[in-house]
């Protein structure tokens, strides 16, 4: 059975301070959990969790993910522009014009994200997380597609962009020129069976799709089995958990 897309998954230098940027600036609670660290819950249809663990090492480099946040009009962007401010975010140049209507900010360990402007048609029936903006490739829109269930939603001049059937953030990839990859990718994906699963299985399944083994990940508090840490055609690493 295919897996559900279960976190998306931050490292974080200071994951109790990230985490509560995120929480405010979403509206989202803070949940703590033995296995999966610091936890938020969305308060929306996003239908994934937002989780912070220690980072292993430094940010070195522009993350290849990031959130677009919709705005219903120029007064919503400015007022969503401010709070992420207050609360500790920055502004950030990536080579964006001073032309471009979205606004380029990194929270306060500089990941980066954008505020986009009102009136954009692509994100119209998104709620305020409207995307999760991936640099990758036309093929690895098409394995994500496949992993998860997804329907693509756009594939077009090597762009694909997928969406869950229950709604919530699309998910893009914008084709060439791709970013290097440097280091170890601080945002993440985790997947998880259903409950009746079977990790094993399940991770058999996304080897046949394309991906690669990366080697399992440390154990867990309860004892559960360990997720397996994979990558994806671009090689990305995201992790399959034990069923839930």
């Amino acid at each position: 059975m295919t897996s559900h897309l279960h976190a998306l998954c931050y490292d974080a230098d200071d994951p109790e301070r990230l985490s509560r940027f995120w929480a405010e600036f979403l509206g989202w609670k803070i949940t703590d959990d033995p296995d999966d660290g610091i936890v938020l819950v969305p308060s929306d249809d996003t239908g994934f969790l937002i989780r912070f663990v220690p980072a292993p090492e430094p940010k070195t480099s522009q993350n290849l993910l990031h959130f677009d946040l919709t705005s219903t009009s120029e007064d919503d962007q400015r007022e969503t522009v401010a709070k992420a401010l207050e609360l500790g975010a920055r502004h950030i140049d990536i080579g964006q014009s001073p032309d471009d209507g979205h606004v380029v900010l990194a929270d306060p360990e500089g990941n980066e994200f954008c505020v986009i402007e009102p009136g954009n048609s692509f994100l119209a029936d998104c709620g305020f997380i409207g995307a999760l903006a991936c640099d990758g490739s036309q093929a690895v829109g098409y394995f994500w597609s496949r992993a998860l269930g997804w329907p693509l939603v756009w594939d077009q001049d090597q762009e694909t962009a997928i969406r869950s059937p229950h709604g919530g953030p699309k998910v893009t990839w914008g084709g060439p020129p791709h970013m290097p990859m440097t280091g170890r990718a601080r945002l993440r994906f985790d997947l998880a069976p259903p409950a009746d699963g079977d990790q094993q299985a399940e991770v058999e399944r996304l080897l046949s799709l394309g991906a690669t083994r990366r080697g399992p990940a440390t154990g867990t508090a309860t004892g559960e089995p360990a997720p397996v840490l994979l990558a994806d055609p671009d090689g990305q690493e995201f992790r399959v958990l034990p069923p839930r």
